[in-house]
């Protein structure tokens, strides 16, 4: 064996063992035990305790009624009539072993506190309701929706730059960085180290240490695999305030599935960028993981700013005590936005929590279904939906509108395609075409609409991103990103190739049948 060969048997040794004695592997086998524990526990029940079985049987009938009143989405509720019926002791107090923990009631408790703290500073300008109203009643009525149900108002007066690639948004990421002055506040579901991260952690070092004040927040999720689970205490040596999300922890927890899919950056009040991009090297394409990485972003200046300000502090604040001073945060009243950016249009940025039973992502991507004249041309990497999403994308096909979407052609997870590919024929034979990314991977996460409106963000077509994960995006009108956008689709589609009916009727009856078994178990993917 020759010394290369050594170093590389030896390299992927240490690999194998950080991973079987590493704190993945720690975490999933601790869930794994308490899981047979429980599982076992139940068994033992059911098999030797028959004479209080038909209590246990009552016991799921009153499971199942609450389950069916209450209000959730109906996937949700099948999802888990069915073992409870099934497995009336093991269903029955498995569900309500989860329902009754306190995780995620108490962050939903400290989330409405604090969502009722920044109620001040995210108010809606009436003036620019009336333009808006003006302009069209059907964009004016969501913007009420979202004013008064999710808490976020639809702003004017703000520049909107679309980024088509993440290699494109990454130079002018690092410049309005190194410009900030007062603050950098980030939030992100991905942090991998590599060149991305690098370099902009050099800059976070050094504004830190020049007084800029630094906060970096990250998803929970990054501690099993890509960073050390004391990674925020190394930032903060630097003077970066840091802190993880809802950290992974080796206990059986619902609250554990409510992750940060978040991509936000405010800095000093009167720039923002959002988008499915995080910091990860595969992202800007200096690492190739599944083909060419798409993926898409924007940049704001301006009033609109203030809704990720907010939604970045609600976020921090959640497990903080001290009172947050946050007209500290504003736009500073000396700052002057460069007179050559064209503010057109509205802009209006919006959070989405899976605590709070309204999904606004769900329905603003509803809403553009329902209310387009021409077209909806949609960038999505997965495509899990639920019968509500089903019905507008198919309605929307069926009165004439054109209808594409784009999906990868090189999937990261096999198992979300194998779903994805089970609703295809269903929706082709509604009239919506289908064409998948040959180059690699879509993680693009864009809505664009009659060359008037698009969303642009972080919420993918899927269960997680719909009802499970906290999410972010910004819903553009008469803006010129739309334009941009919707000529980025366009771009992307002559690299694509369209999947036909006969295409899927060829598709291998093995991977039919599991994206039909699959179904079973979407509300959890």
């Amino acid at each position: 064996m020759s010394e290369v060969q050594r170093k590389s048997h030896k390299k992927t040794w240490g690999k194998l063992l950080r991973i079987i004695f590493g704190r993945t592997a720690f975490v999933i086998l601790a869930l794994l035990l308490q899981f047979l524990a429980l599982l076992t526990a139940f068994q033992w029940l059911n098999e030797h305790v028959f004479y209080v079985y038909g209590g246990f049987t009552v016991l799921s009938a009153i499971v199942v009624i609450y389950i069916i009143n209450k209000n959730q989405n109906p996937s949700y509720q099948l999802s888990w009539i069915i073992p409870v019926l099934l497995f009336p002791v093991f269903g029955a107090l498995f569900y309500l072993f989860l329902e009754i923990q306190p995780g995620a009631r108490g962050i939903a408790r400290r989330l409405k506190k604090i969502i009722h703290e920044t109620e001040p500073y995210l108010k809606q300008d009436e003036t620019v309701m009336e333009r808006l109203y003006r302009s069209s009643r059907g964009n004016a009525h969501l913007a009420w929706y979202m004013g008064n149900y999710g808490g976020y108002p639809i702003y004017d007066r703000t520049y909107v730059e679309y980024f088509p690639l993440g290699d494109d948004m990454y130079p002018r990421f690092l410049e309005e960085l190194r410009q900030a002055q007062r603050y950098i506040f980030m939030e992100y579901f991905i942090v991998e180290d590599g060149q991305m991260w690098g370099s902009v952690l050099e800059i976070l070092k050094e504004k830190a240490a020049h007084g800029v004040e630094v906060r970096f927040m990250y998803d929970g999720m990054c501690s099993l695999r890509l960073l050390p689970h004391g990674y925020p205490k190394w930032l903060e040596k630097y003077g970066i305030r840091c802190k993880m999300f809802s950290p992974v922890r080796p206990a059986i927890s619902s609250y554990q599935n409510n992750r940060d899919h978040r991509k936000i950056t405010v800095i000093d009040g009167h720039t923002a960028f959002t988008g499915g991009i995080n910091l990860a090297d595969e992202y800007i394409n200096r690492r190739e993981r599944f083909g060419h990485w798409k993926d898409t972003a924007v940049l704001l200046k301006g009033e609109a700013v203030n809704s990720f300000l907010m939604m970045f502090l609600q976020m921090w604040n959640i497990s903080e005590r001290e009172k947050e001073d946050y007209t500290r945060y504003l736009k500073s009243c000396d700052y002057c936005f460069p007179p050559d950016l064209n503010m057109d249009g509205y802009v209006m940025p919006y959070g989405d929590s899976p605590l709070d039973d309204e999904p606004v992502g769900k329905y603003v991507y509803m809403d553009i279904l329902n209310e387009a004249r021409y077209y909806v041309h949609i960038m999505t990497p997965y495509l899990i939906l639920d019968s509500d999403m089903i019905t507008s994308i198919t309605f929307a096909a069926k009165r004439g509108i054109q209808v594409i979407i784009i999906m990868p052609h090189i999937p990261d997870k096999v198992y979300a395609y194998l779903l994805a590919r089970s609703y295809y024929a269903e929706l082709m034979r509604a009239g919506v075409k289908i064409y998948e990314y040959t180059p690699g991977f879509i993680h693009a996460k864009v809505f664009t609409c009659d060359d008037t409106k698009a969303v642009v963000g972080s919420i993918n077509l899927d269960y997680r991103s719909l009802y499970l994960h906290f999410e972010c995006a910004a819903y553009l009108y008469l803006n010129q990103a739309v334009y941009h956008a919707e000529q980025d689709f366009q771009e992307t589609l002559l690299k694509c190739q369209e999947i036909t009916l006969e295409d899927c009727r060829r598709y291998p009856l093995p991977k039919k049948a599991a994206g039909k078994v699959l179904r079973l178990f979407s509300p959890l993917m």
